[in-house]
């Protein structure tokens, strides 16, 4: 449904997108995940045809965003960031307006404006102005404009930011609803958002995709760089040779704490040497009051990575 191939953006000398690649598969929810300026904003303007790459290719619904922008504009729904609107029309009034900007003629306007509010959980506000609507409720008329023409695919661009937690829940369960029709991709920097919501994440920093993949195989890259903590008596020098013979063990931090050597193990990936360990401290007879896995979360892998990203930058 959509294909990218090698795009890169410059603005003057800033190299906004650094050759990126992916490709979005029809009926998914797949999250852009990364900092703010990590160029995300700026892949989803081209592929929405708001502005061109410098380089590169890109299509949504077998249609190239560069010489087929008009009928890429007829498949996609884009809500931007900042999701600006007409404060001084009606929701009615806003909405009709956009259909005729579409080529949709009065039935047509009528039958989407009833669908959409309907879809969007907001009939009771479509005759009130703009003006006098909520953040949360703005973000609905946004998604209303956004899915008017009935798109295949629907780009969201920080669809919360600035929205309340109770206005957070509703559009995220509005998108899950949504994604059951329409193939969706969304741009966020907030990890919870793109874990709640969707099914696959593409990482970007720096204006180049760091990870993707599923959540779980995130979350198995995660475990993969998973560290044991152990707490064993006995004498320190002692303890961590021992510990660092045990086959499968990289490096080893130790410390004392309250009599006991508090170690921090990381092994190779995929290696889990908690049995092991407790076999080395039994055959020393060495106390052993502490042993377990310690995976890091999601926001660690994610920050640990866009860090990455700011050094090899240099920024």
């Amino acid at each position: 449904m959509i294909e990218v191939k090698n795009l890169t953006k410059f603005y003057g000398s800033h190299k906004a997108v650094d050759n990126i690649s992916f490709s979005v598969e029809e009926g998914e929810i797949v999250g852009f995940l990364g900092p703010n300026g990590a160029g995300k904003s700026t892949t989803l303007r081209i592929l929405t045809c708001y502005m061109p790459a410098t380089s590169g290719s890109a299509s949504v619904a077998g249609y190239d965003v560069f010489s087929q922008s008009l009928e890429v504009r007829r498949r996609v729904g884009y809500l931007p960031e900042g999701n600006p609107l007409y404060q001084e029309m009606r929701v009615r009034e806003f909405l009709n307006f956009r259909g005729k900007l579409r080529g949709m003629d009065r039935d047509s306007r009528e039958t989407a404006i009833r669908r959409v509010t309907d879809r969007v959980w907001m009939g009771e506000f479509i005759d009130r102005p703009i003006s006098q609507l909520s953040k949360g409720m703005k973000q609905r008329v946004g998604l209303a404009d956004a899915l008017l023409h009935d798109p295949k695919v629907l780009v969201l661009d920080e669809p919360t930011i600035g929205l309340d937690p109770t206005q957070i829940r509703e559009t995220r369960k509005l998108i899950s609803d949504l994604a059951k029709r329409h193939t969706i991709i969304l741009s966020s920097h907030i990890l919870p958002e793109v874990e709640a919501t969707c099914q696959r994440t593409i990482i970007i920093a720096g204006g180049r995709i760091r990870a993707s993949g599923s959540m779980t195989e995130i979350r198995d890259r995660i475990k993969g760089a998973s560290r044991v903590i152990a707490e064993i008596r006995g004498p320190k020098e002692d303890v961590a040779r021992a510990v660092r013979q045990v086959n499968g063990v990289k490096n080893v931090e130790l410390s004392p704490n309250e009599g006991w050597n508090q170690l921090r193990i990381e092994t190779i990936e995929g290696r889990d040497v908690r049995e092991e360990i407790a076999s080395v401290a039994a055959r020393h007879n060495w106390g052993l009051r502490d042993l377990r896995l310690e995976t890091g979360g999601l926001e660690d892998f994610f920050i640990q990575i866009t860090a990455e990203a700011v050094g090899s930058t240099g920024r």
